[in-house]
């Protein structure tokens, strides 16, 4: 049974993002391109309600002006921000009696995403990998369950095996529109990207 999920994107300060891009592009187009990508997931939760997860003042001043609220983690690490901002999430909302508190929770670098509506189901683990079968760029989990992250190199063989030491049902979802994360500039070629604007030209 589908849910309707609470999205938390971690965006780290914009003008810090995508360092491995420094060859080819300048500190300028990083900038720019970290932020249309990040517009772009925001975009891509259409309805569903959203946390951009920072500890930054820009980045709060963005995630504000297009309509998400801003969850503040003071976190060293992906994993540990992440794991606290679940926390937070869990302790604000009312969770239902069957479980059915779920979240999704997306990369910030995904240009090509259209939609993160359908990912969550109860009782379920879905994860999207890239298009490597490497990482995690998205995932959508129930709450209180105690999952474990483990971002960075392996994560979405990690989480697969999370999924199934906690006894959740796990869905592997192959998706055309969120396997894209912008990391290297080879990525930058595999995505169809010029400059920091997206290839939709947005």
């Amino acid at each position: 049974m589908s849910v309707t999920p609470t999205v938390l994107i971690p965006v780290k300060g914009f003008r810090l993002a995508k360092g491995r891009l420094a060859d080819r592009l300048s500190d300028t187009e990083r900038h720019e391109l970290a932020r249309t990508m990040a517009s772009q997931v925001v975009e891509a939760a259409g309805s569903l309600p959203v946390r951009v997860v920072c500890d930054n003042d820009e980045v709060a001043d963005w995630a504000r002006a297009v309509g998400a609220e801003v969850l503040w983690i003071d976190a060293d690490g992906l994993n540990p921000a992440i794991s606290a901002a679940v926390a937070a999430l869990e302790a604000d909302l009312d969770l239902d009696v069957d479980g059915s508190g779920h979240v999704v929770v997306a990369h910030a670098d995904l240009p090509h995403a259209q939609t993160l509506s359908g990912l969550a189901e109860t009782g379920t683990v879905t994860i999207v990998p890239d298009r490597h079968l490497d990482g995690t760029n998205v995932m959508a989990l129930p709450l209180g369950t105690g999952f474990e992250f483990h971002y960075g190199p392996g994560s979405f063989r990690a989480h697969c095996t999370e999924a199934l030491r906690r006894g959740l049902d796990l869905r592997v979802r192959r998706s055309a529109d969120l396997e894209f994360d912008i990391d290297t500039p080879d990525d930058l070629d595999a995505a169809g990207l010029t400059g920091s604007a997206t290839a939709d030209g947005r």
